[in-house]
Protein backbone atom coordinates (compact mmCIF):
# COMPACT_ATOMS: atom_id res chain seq x y z
CA UNK A 1 0.00 0.00 0.00
CA UNK A 2 1.88 3.19 -1.38
CA UNK A 3 2.44 6.37 0.70
CA UNK A 4 0.65 8.69 -1.62
CA UNK A 5 -2.06 11.27 -1.71
CA UNK A 6 -4.45 8.45 -1.96
CA UNK A 7 -3.33 6.70 1.23
CA UNK A 8 -3.38 10.37 2.94
CA UNK A 9 -6.79 11.14 2.13
CA UNK A 10 -7.78 7.67 2.97
CA UNK A 11 -6.05 7.67 6.59
CA UNK A 12 -8.33 11.16 7.13
CA UNK A 13 -11.53 9.70 5.82
CA UNK A 14 -10.79 6.38 7.95
CA UNK A 15 -10.42 8.87 11.28
CA UNK A 16 -13.82 10.81 10.25
CA UNK A 17 -15.82 7.74 8.84
CA UNK A 18 -14.02 4.63 9.53
CA UNK A 19 -15.61 1.49 11.05
CA UNK A 20 -13.66 -1.11 12.91
CA UNK A 21 -15.51 -3.78 12.46
CA UNK A 22 -16.48 -3.24 8.45
CA UNK A 23 -12.01 -2.90 8.26
CA UNK A 24 -11.67 -6.37 9.99
CA UNK A 25 -14.60 -8.08 8.20
CA UNK A 26 -14.52 -6.63 4.44
CA UNK A 27 -11.67 -4.36 4.24
CA UNK A 28 -11.57 -3.42 0.84
CA UNK A 29 -15.35 -2.70 0.20
CA UNK A 30 -15.27 -0.75 3.81
CA UNK A 31 -11.53 1.32 2.55
CA UNK A 32 -13.38 2.01 -0.66
CA UNK A 33 -16.61 3.29 0.57
CA UNK A 34 -14.66 5.86 2.96
CA UNK A 35 -12.48 6.83 0.12
CA UNK A 36 -15.54 7.34 -2.31
CA UNK A 37 -16.69 9.79 0.84
CA UNK A 38 -13.81 11.24 1.72
CA UNK A 39 -12.77 11.76 -2.55
CA UNK A 40 -15.91 14.09 -2.30
CA UNK A 41 -14.50 16.26 -0.35
CA UNK A 42 -10.49 16.11 -1.78
CA UNK A 43 -10.59 19.56 -3.10
CA UNK A 44 -11.34 21.00 0.36
CA UNK A 45 -8.40 23.18 1.62
CA UNK A 46 -8.99 21.39 5.02
CA UNK A 47 -9.05 18.37 3.49
CA UNK A 48 -6.00 18.36 2.13
CA UNK A 49 -3.87 20.08 5.03
CA UNK A 50 -5.26 17.09 7.20
CA UNK A 51 -4.20 14.88 4.16
CA UNK A 52 -0.35 16.87 4.32
CA UNK A 53 -0.54 16.03 7.94
CA UNK A 54 -1.27 12.41 7.82
CA UNK A 55 1.49 11.99 5.40
CA UNK A 56 4.54 14.16 7.90
CA UNK A 57 2.81 12.01 10.58
CA UNK A 58 3.90 8.95 8.88
CA UNK A 59 7.41 9.82 8.06
CA UNK A 60 7.61 11.04 11.26
CA UNK A 61 6.48 7.24 12.74
CA UNK A 62 3.67 9.01 14.50
CA UNK A 63 2.93 5.92 16.46
CA UNK A 64 -1.37 5.91 15.77
CA UNK A 65 -0.68 6.93 12.55
CA UNK A 66 1.75 4.04 11.61
CA UNK A 67 -0.52 1.82 13.40
CA UNK A 68 -3.73 2.88 11.26
CA UNK A 69 -1.83 2.38 7.55
CA UNK A 70 -0.29 -0.90 9.42
CA UNK A 71 -4.45 -2.15 10.06
CA UNK A 72 -4.85 -1.34 6.03
CA UNK A 73 -2.21 -3.07 5.20
CA UNK A 74 -2.57 -6.07 7.06
CA UNK A 75 -6.03 -6.14 6.60
CA UNK A 76 -5.71 -5.39 2.50
CA UNK A 77 -2.98 -8.40 2.14
CA UNK A 78 -5.08 -10.93 4.08
CA UNK A 79 -7.71 -10.52 0.91
CA UNK A 80 -5.38 -10.09 -1.73
CA UNK A 81 -4.20 -13.59 -0.54
CA UNK A 82 -7.40 -15.24 -0.47
CA UNK A 83 -8.63 -13.51 -3.43
CA UNK A 84 -5.69 -14.47 -5.56
CA UNK A 85 -5.48 -18.27 -4.03
CA UNK A 86 -8.53 -18.18 -6.59
CA UNK A 87 -6.69 -17.16 -9.61
CA UNK A 88 -3.61 -19.86 -8.52
CA UNK A 89 -1.14 -16.75 -7.92
CA UNK A 90 1.14 -17.02 -5.17
CA UNK A 91 3.23 -14.23 -4.08
CA UNK A 92 6.65 -15.22 -2.04
CA UNK A 93 6.72 -11.48 -0.45
CA UNK A 94 4.68 -8.13 -0.16
CA UNK A 95 6.82 -5.11 0.16
CA UNK A 96 5.89 -2.29 -1.56
CA UNK A 97 7.52 1.12 -1.89
CA UNK A 98 6.43 2.37 1.44
CA UNK A 99 8.92 0.15 3.29
CA UNK A 100 11.04 2.63 1.98
CA UNK A 101 10.79 5.16 3.53
CA UNK A 102 14.23 5.12 5.42
CA UNK A 103 16.17 3.94 3.18
CA UNK A 104 15.07 6.68 0.30
CA UNK A 105 16.80 9.05 2.99
CA UNK A 106 19.85 7.24 2.03
CA UNK A 107 19.48 7.48 -1.50
CA UNK A 108 18.82 11.43 -1.18
CA UNK A 109 22.56 11.20 0.09
CA UNK A 110 23.61 9.46 -2.20
CA UNK A 111 22.19 11.77 -5.28
CA UNK A 112 23.50 14.80 -3.24
CA UNK A 113 27.37 12.86 -3.03
CA UNK A 114 26.94 12.55 -7.02
CA UNK A 115 26.24 16.15 -7.52
CA UNK A 116 22.66 14.63 -8.95
CA UNK A 117 20.52 16.28 -6.80
CA UNK A 118 19.60 20.17 -7.29
CA UNK A 119 17.32 22.00 -5.16
CA UNK A 120 14.43 24.46 -6.91
CA UNK A 121 13.84 27.57 -5.57
CA UNK A 122 10.53 26.49 -3.97
CA UNK A 123 13.11 23.79 -2.25
CA UNK A 124 12.15 20.70 -3.84
CA UNK A 125 14.70 17.90 -4.90
CA UNK A 126 15.16 17.33 -8.47
CA UNK A 127 17.21 15.30 -10.56
CA UNK A 128 18.03 16.36 -14.19
CA UNK A 129 17.38 13.99 -16.71
CA UNK A 130 17.95 16.43 -19.80
CA UNK A 131 20.80 15.35 -22.42
CA UNK A 132 22.28 18.92 -22.54
CA UNK A 133 21.39 19.34 -18.49
CA UNK A 134 19.21 22.63 -19.09
CA UNK A 135 16.88 20.68 -16.78
CA UNK A 136 14.37 20.59 -20.02
CA UNK A 137 13.55 16.84 -18.42
CA UNK A 138 13.93 16.66 -15.11
CA UNK A 139 12.56 14.15 -12.01
CA UNK A 140 11.30 15.45 -8.63
CA UNK A 141 12.71 12.90 -5.73
CA UNK A 142 11.95 15.42 -2.60
CA UNK A 143 9.49 17.75 -1.34
CA UNK A 144 10.02 21.27 -0.16
CA UNK A 145 9.58 20.17 3.67
CA UNK A 146 12.15 17.14 2.85
CA UNK A 147 9.96 14.49 3.01
CA UNK A 148 10.21 11.33 0.07
CA UNK A 149 8.31 10.94 -2.69
CA UNK A 150 7.00 7.49 -4.56
CA UNK A 151 9.76 7.37 -7.15
CA UNK A 152 12.57 7.90 -3.93
CA UNK A 153 11.17 4.92 -2.01
CA UNK A 154 11.17 2.93 -5.81
CA UNK A 155 14.94 4.24 -6.14
CA UNK A 156 15.34 2.33 -2.55
CA UNK A 157 13.11 -0.52 -3.33
CA UNK A 158 15.14 -0.91 -6.43
CA UNK A 159 18.61 -0.85 -5.31
CA UNK A 160 17.70 -3.00 -2.06
CA UNK A 161 16.00 -5.69 -4.24
CA UNK A 162 18.88 -6.00 -6.49
CA UNK A 163 21.45 -6.29 -3.76
CA UNK A 164 18.75 -8.76 -1.98
CA UNK A 165 18.09 -11.02 -4.88
CA UNK A 166 20.75 -10.43 -7.63
CA UNK A 167 18.01 -10.95 -10.05
CA UNK A 168 18.23 -12.21 -13.56
CA UNK A 169 15.56 -9.84 -14.86
CA UNK A 170 13.55 -7.01 -13.09
CA UNK A 171 10.00 -6.78 -14.10
CA UNK A 172 7.41 -4.07 -12.79
CA UNK A 173 3.90 -5.09 -13.75
CA UNK A 174 1.59 -1.83 -13.82
CA UNK A 175 -0.76 -0.29 -15.73
CA UNK A 176 0.59 2.01 -18.61
CA UNK A 177 -0.51 5.33 -16.96
CA UNK A 178 3.13 4.60 -14.39
CA UNK A 179 4.92 3.91 -17.82
CA UNK A 180 6.67 7.91 -17.17
CA UNK A 181 7.44 6.80 -13.62
CA UNK A 182 9.10 3.81 -14.56
CA UNK A 183 11.15 5.83 -17.53
CA UNK A 184 12.54 8.42 -15.15
CA UNK A 185 13.05 5.17 -12.52
CA UNK A 186 15.11 3.71 -14.76
CA UNK A 187 17.35 7.05 -15.67
CA UNK A 188 18.16 7.62 -12.10
CA UNK A 189 19.50 4.34 -11.69
CA UNK A 190 21.51 4.73 -15.19
CA UNK A 191 22.89 8.43 -13.47
CA UNK A 192 23.40 6.81 -10.11
CA UNK A 193 25.86 3.98 -12.31
CA UNK A 194 23.78 1.12 -11.34
CA UNK A 195 24.63 -0.67 -14.57
CA UNK A 196 21.81 -3.30 -13.52
CA UNK A 197 19.23 -1.05 -14.49
CA UNK A 198 19.76 -2.97 -18.16
CA UNK A 199 18.12 -5.43 -16.34
CA UNK A 200 15.32 -3.59 -15.19
CA UNK A 201 11.45 -3.58 -17.58
CA UNK A 202 8.12 -2.02 -17.33
CA UNK A 203 5.30 -4.16 -18.68
CA UNK A 204 2.69 -1.98 -18.89
CA UNK A 205 -1.21 -2.91 -19.09
CA UNK A 206 -4.06 -1.46 -20.68
CA UNK A 207 -7.62 -0.61 -19.53
CA UNK A 208 -10.95 -2.82 -19.26
CA UNK A 209 -13.88 -0.85 -20.39
CA UNK A 210 -17.32 -1.82 -20.47
CA UNK A 211 -17.22 -4.05 -17.38
CA UNK A 212 -19.94 -4.22 -14.74
CA UNK A 213 -21.33 -7.40 -12.68
CA UNK A 214 -24.50 -7.44 -11.19
CA UNK A 215 -23.84 -5.65 -8.09
CA UNK A 216 -22.99 -2.36 -10.29
CA UNK A 217 -20.23 -0.17 -12.43
CA UNK A 218 -17.35 -0.52 -9.36
CA UNK A 219 -15.83 -3.52 -10.22
CA UNK A 220 -13.88 -5.57 -7.13
CA UNK A 221 -11.78 -8.98 -8.57
CA UNK A 222 -13.97 -10.73 -6.38
CA UNK A 223 -17.14 -9.87 -7.76
CA UNK A 224 -16.17 -10.99 -11.61
CA UNK A 225 -15.00 -14.30 -10.31
CA UNK A 226 -18.54 -14.82 -8.22
CA UNK A 227 -20.35 -13.74 -11.21
CA UNK A 228 -17.88 -15.81 -13.92
CA UNK A 229 -18.51 -18.80 -11.77
CA UNK A 230 -21.96 -17.73 -11.45
CA UNK A 231 -22.75 -17.26 -14.97
CA UNK A 232 -21.03 -20.51 -15.85
CA UNK A 233 -22.83 -22.77 -13.79
CA UNK A 234 -26.35 -21.37 -15.46
CA UNK A 235 -24.00 -22.24 -18.91
CA UNK A 236 -23.79 -25.65 -17.87
CA UNK A 237 -27.12 -26.15 -15.80
CA UNK A 238 -28.51 -25.83 -19.35
CA UNK A 239 -26.39 -28.74 -21.23
CA UNK A 240 -26.89 -32.12 -20.69
CA UNK A 241 -23.39 -33.44 -19.78
CA UNK A 242 -23.39 -31.18 -16.51
CA UNK A 243 -25.16 -34.18 -14.35
CA UNK A 244 -22.06 -36.43 -14.81
CA UNK A 245 -19.37 -33.25 -13.65
CA UNK A 246 -18.29 -34.62 -9.74
CA UNK A 247 -18.10 -30.88 -8.79
CA UNK A 248 -19.96 -28.12 -11.08
CA UNK A 249 -18.74 -25.10 -9.08
CA UNK A 250 -15.33 -26.10 -9.34
CA UNK A 251 -15.37 -26.75 -13.30
CA UNK A 252 -17.58 -23.51 -13.31
CA UNK A 253 -14.88 -21.75 -11.46
CA UNK A 254 -11.66 -23.21 -13.73
CA UNK A 255 -13.82 -22.79 -16.86
CA UNK A 256 -15.02 -19.25 -15.85
CA UNK A 257 -11.01 -18.15 -15.40
CA UNK A 258 -9.88 -19.46 -18.78
CA UNK A 259 -12.64 -16.98 -20.29
CA UNK A 260 -12.04 -13.81 -18.60
CA UNK A 261 -7.65 -15.32 -19.08
CA UNK A 262 -8.35 -15.59 -22.59
CA UNK A 263 -10.37 -12.48 -23.49
CA UNK A 264 -7.48 -10.65 -21.14
CA UNK A 265 -4.69 -11.88 -23.31
CA UNK A 266 -5.81 -12.07 -26.74
CA UNK A 267 -4.66 -8.23 -27.28
CA UNK A 268 -1.17 -6.12 -26.61
CA UNK A 269 -1.31 -6.30 -22.49
CA UNK A 270 -0.69 -2.43 -22.96
CA UNK A 271 -4.31 -1.93 -25.02
CA UNK A 272 -7.54 -0.86 -23.94
CA UNK A 273 -9.95 -3.21 -24.78
CA UNK A 274 -14.05 -3.48 -24.25
CA UNK A 275 -15.19 -6.36 -22.17
CA UNK A 276 -18.19 -8.32 -23.15
CA UNK A 277 -19.32 -11.08 -20.78
CA UNK A 278 -21.17 -12.81 -23.75
CA UNK A 279 -18.32 -12.29 -26.09
CA UNK A 280 -16.23 -14.10 -23.21
CA UNK A 281 -18.53 -17.27 -22.54
CA UNK A 282 -19.65 -18.05 -25.80
CA UNK A 283 -18.81 -21.93 -25.97
CA UNK A 284 -17.53 -21.43 -29.93
CA UNK A 285 -14.92 -19.28 -31.31
CA UNK A 286 -11.95 -17.53 -30.19
CA UNK A 287 -12.69 -18.37 -26.26
CA UNK A 288 -11.65 -19.75 -22.92
CA UNK A 289 -14.90 -21.70 -22.61
CA UNK A 290 -13.72 -23.42 -26.16
CA UNK A 291 -10.09 -24.18 -24.98
CA UNK A 292 -11.25 -26.24 -22.03
CA UNK A 293 -13.75 -27.43 -24.12
CA UNK A 294 -11.36 -29.17 -26.51
CA UNK A 295 -9.25 -29.96 -23.42
CA UNK A 296 -12.16 -32.29 -22.30
CA UNK A 297 -13.03 -33.63 -25.54
CA UNK A 298 -9.55 -34.91 -25.90
CA UNK A 299 -9.16 -36.33 -22.44
CA UNK A 300 -12.69 -37.81 -22.75
CA UNK A 301 -10.97 -39.60 -26.21
CA UNK A 302 -8.11 -40.93 -24.24
CA UNK A 303 -10.05 -42.16 -21.58
CA UNK A 304 -12.18 -44.29 -23.80
CA UNK A 305 -9.42 -45.58 -24.91
CA UNK A 306 -8.10 -46.93 -22.21
CA UNK A 307 -5.60 -43.96 -21.50
CA UNK A 308 -2.82 -46.44 -22.88
CA UNK A 309 1.08 -45.27 -23.18
CA UNK A 310 1.48 -45.94 -26.99
CA UNK A 311 5.07 -47.19 -28.06
CA UNK A 312 6.29 -48.14 -32.05
CA UNK A 313 3.56 -45.22 -33.67
CA UNK A 314 3.72 -45.53 -37.13
CA UNK A 315 3.45 -41.91 -37.98
CA UNK A 316 3.57 -42.70 -41.86
CA UNK A 317 -0.01 -43.26 -41.34
CA UNK A 318 -1.15 -39.83 -40.61
CA UNK A 319 -1.38 -38.74 -44.21
CA UNK A 320 -4.54 -36.75 -44.14
CA UNK A 321 -3.90 -32.74 -44.66
CA UNK A 322 -5.85 -32.18 -41.38
CA UNK A 323 -3.50 -34.83 -39.26
CA UNK A 324 -1.03 -33.14 -41.45
CA UNK A 325 -1.95 -29.48 -40.00
CA UNK A 326 -2.63 -30.31 -36.65
CA UNK A 327 1.34 -31.94 -36.34
CA UNK A 328 3.01 -28.90 -38.32
CA UNK A 329 0.93 -26.80 -35.59
CA UNK A 330 2.60 -28.56 -32.77
CA UNK A 331 5.98 -28.19 -34.01
CA UNK A 332 5.71 -24.48 -33.63
CA UNK A 333 5.24 -25.08 -30.31
CA UNK A 334 9.09 -23.65 -28.49
CA UNK A 335 9.20 -21.23 -31.17
CA UNK A 336 5.96 -19.34 -29.84
CA UNK A 337 7.23 -19.56 -26.29
CA UNK A 338 10.53 -17.92 -27.10
CA UNK A 339 8.48 -14.92 -28.70
CA UNK A 340 6.44 -14.55 -25.99
CA UNK A 341 9.43 -14.69 -23.44
CA UNK A 342 11.10 -12.15 -25.31
CA UNK A 343 8.51 -9.64 -25.42
CA UNK A 344 6.42 -10.43 -22.30
CA UNK A 345 3.23 -10.85 -24.19
CA UNK A 346 0.98 -13.58 -23.83
CA UNK A 347 -1.08 -12.80 -26.81
CA UNK A 348 1.41 -15.05 -28.96
CA UNK A 349 0.17 -18.28 -26.59
CA UNK A 350 -3.38 -17.54 -26.92
CA UNK A 351 -3.32 -17.20 -30.67
CA UNK A 352 -1.09 -20.58 -30.91
CA UNK A 353 -3.72 -22.29 -28.28
CA UNK A 354 -6.88 -21.16 -30.09
CA UNK A 355 -5.58 -22.20 -33.80
CA UNK A 356 -4.73 -25.52 -32.15
CA UNK A 357 -8.10 -26.25 -30.52
CA UNK A 358 -9.55 -25.22 -33.64
CA UNK A 359 -7.07 -27.66 -35.94
CA UNK A 360 -7.87 -30.28 -33.16
CA UNK A 361 -11.40 -29.62 -33.48
CA UNK A 362 -11.81 -30.77 -37.39
CA UNK A 363 -9.30 -33.82 -36.43
CA UNK A 364 -11.37 -35.02 -34.19
CA UNK A 365 -14.60 -35.17 -36.40
CA UNK A 366 -12.51 -36.14 -40.02
CA UNK A 367 -9.99 -39.07 -38.14
CA UNK A 368 -12.12 -41.33 -36.12
CA UNK A 369 -10.14 -43.70 -34.02
CA UNK A 370 -12.76 -45.59 -32.87
CA UNK A 371 -13.07 -48.32 -35.98
CA UNK A 372 -10.12 -47.28 -38.01
CA UNK A 373 -7.63 -49.99 -38.15
CA UNK A 374 -5.09 -50.45 -35.62
CA UNK A 375 -1.61 -49.44 -36.63
CA UNK A 376 -4.18 -46.17 -37.88
CA UNK A 377 -6.15 -45.83 -34.46
CA UNK A 378 -2.48 -46.25 -32.45
CA UNK A 379 -1.05 -43.12 -34.70
CA UNK A 380 -4.72 -40.86 -34.48
CA UNK A 381 -4.82 -41.36 -30.83
CA UNK A 382 -0.71 -40.68 -29.94
CA UNK A 383 -1.40 -37.32 -32.64
CA UNK A 384 -4.83 -36.09 -30.04
CA UNK A 385 -3.04 -37.08 -26.68
CA UNK A 386 0.08 -34.71 -28.51
CA UNK A 387 -2.19 -31.92 -28.98
CA UNK A 388 -4.07 -32.27 -25.97
CA UNK A 389 -0.08 -32.33 -23.76
CA UNK A 390 0.14 -28.87 -25.41
CA UNK A 391 -2.63 -27.60 -25.09
CA UNK A 392 -2.47 -27.94 -21.02
CA UNK A 393 0.62 -27.25 -20.73
CA UNK A 394 0.17 -24.40 -22.90
CA UNK A 395 -2.94 -23.37 -21.06
CA UNK A 396 -1.36 -23.92 -17.60
CA UNK A 397 1.67 -21.07 -18.76
CA UNK A 398 -1.56 -18.66 -18.67
CA UNK A 399 -2.58 -19.45 -15.57
CA UNK A 400 -5.17 -21.65 -16.56
CA UNK A 401 -6.36 -25.37 -14.89
CA UNK A 402 -7.42 -27.85 -17.80
CA UNK A 403 -10.63 -29.46 -16.83
CA UNK A 404 -11.04 -32.69 -17.90
CA UNK A 405 -15.11 -32.82 -17.50
CA UNK A 406 -17.67 -30.18 -19.36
Amino acid sequence: MQWNNKLCLLGVGFQLFGNKEKLKTSPLQHLFEVYVQINKAAEDENTKKLAKDFFRKLEEHDEQTLSLWKQFRDFSIDEYIRIYKRLGVHFDEYSGESFYQEKSKEVLKMLENKGLLQKTIKGTGIVDLSEKKDLSSFSTVMRSDGTSLYITRDLAAAIDRMNKHNCDTMIYVTDKSQSNHFQQLFQILKLMGYDWVERCQHVSFGLVQGMKTRRGEVIFLEDVLNEVRSRMLENMASTKTTKEIEDPMETAEKVGLAALIIQDFQGLLSSDYQFSWDRALQSRGDTGVFLQYTHARLHSLEQMHGNEQLTDINVACLQEPDAISVLQHLLRYDEVLYRSSQDLQPKHIVSYLLTLSHLAAVAHKTLPVKGSAPELAQARLCLFQAARSVLANGMKLLGITPVTQM
